[in-house]
């Protein structure tokens, strides 16, 4: 399971609920935003899970839960120079590398935050060309930042050339996969309008004003074992959620 949770110690009580009624074997949480000092472990060991953690303070923050003790932890690059933030968080838990994974958002076009974003792919796909092999069993999963095609946005026109849907994100998102990754959710579900994240502003959820971009990438040994996406609506209903919801890839 992934969600970005937008603060864990704000969205605790979500969390804790949430795991509670679906007991997922493996937790990737994103945008935690807390340092790893004070990073609330206690609560989920004793839900059962192993708990790993990559934050500082301020955005950003990755966790990665799980119901078997990893036995590989790696945070942020596997090569220097470190990132700005933490956003990376790889694991091997019961033979399968999870990277669990929180993208930068690139802000707005042509900034160096943009650039960064694109860089920032790239990096990731020389460190999977480096540390892993497509006949592996590996999953890339969290809040990616784009939405890759036009079932992935609520409106096309609207969307178009923005931020988390334009062509350079859209290449830096193919050039990783092409290392041999593949959509797990649309191995099942080609639909349009299967979103994840709602803006709080505009009665976006109610309007159904949605983006696809929170994702679970697999190679084919890892795809092959996937035998359900499901985006879950119901926590971003919820009072003081976030603004993204869970999703649940399940594979055999």
């Amino acid at each position: 399971m992934s969600w970005n949770v937008n603060g864990v110690r704000a969205r605790l009580d979500h969390v804790l609920t949430y795991l509670s009624d679906t007991e997922p074997d493996v937790v990737c949480l994103q945008e935690t935003k807390v340092e790893d000092k004070l990073f609330p472990r206690v609560p989920f060991m004793e839900l059962g899970y192993e708990v790993t953690v990559h934050g500082a303070k301020g955005y950003a923050g990755v966790a990665t839960l799980s119901k078997i003790k990893p036995s590989e932890v790696h945070c942020g690059f596997r090569e220097a120079p470190p990132d700005k933030a933490c956003r990376i968080l790889n694991t091997v838990v019961d033979g399968v590398r999870i990277y669990n994974l929180y993208v930068p958002n690139g802000t707005k076009l042509g900034s160096d935050k943009f650039t960064h974003k694109l860089n920032w792919f790239a990096r990731l796909r020389a460190e999977l060309d480096a540390t892993a092999k497509p006949g592996e069993q590996v999953v890339l999963i969290g809040d990616f930042n784009i939405a890759p095609d036009e079932r992935d946005v609520w409106d096309v026109d609207t969307w178009k050339g923005q931020i988390h849907f334009t062509d350079e994100e859209h290449a830096a998102l193919a050039k990783l996969l092409e290392f041999g990754l593949h959509d797990c959710f649309r191995k099942h579900n080609q639909e349009a309008g299967q979103y994840t994240w709602y803006d709080y502003r505009g009665g976006a959820l109610r309007r159904k004003h949605g983006l696809r971009i929170d994702h679970c990438y697999a190679t084919k040994p890892a795809l092959e074992r996937c035998t359900e996406v499901i985006h879950d609506i119901e926590p971003r209903k919820w009072q003081k959620t976030s603004d993204h919801m869970p999703i649940i890839a399940k594979f055999s």
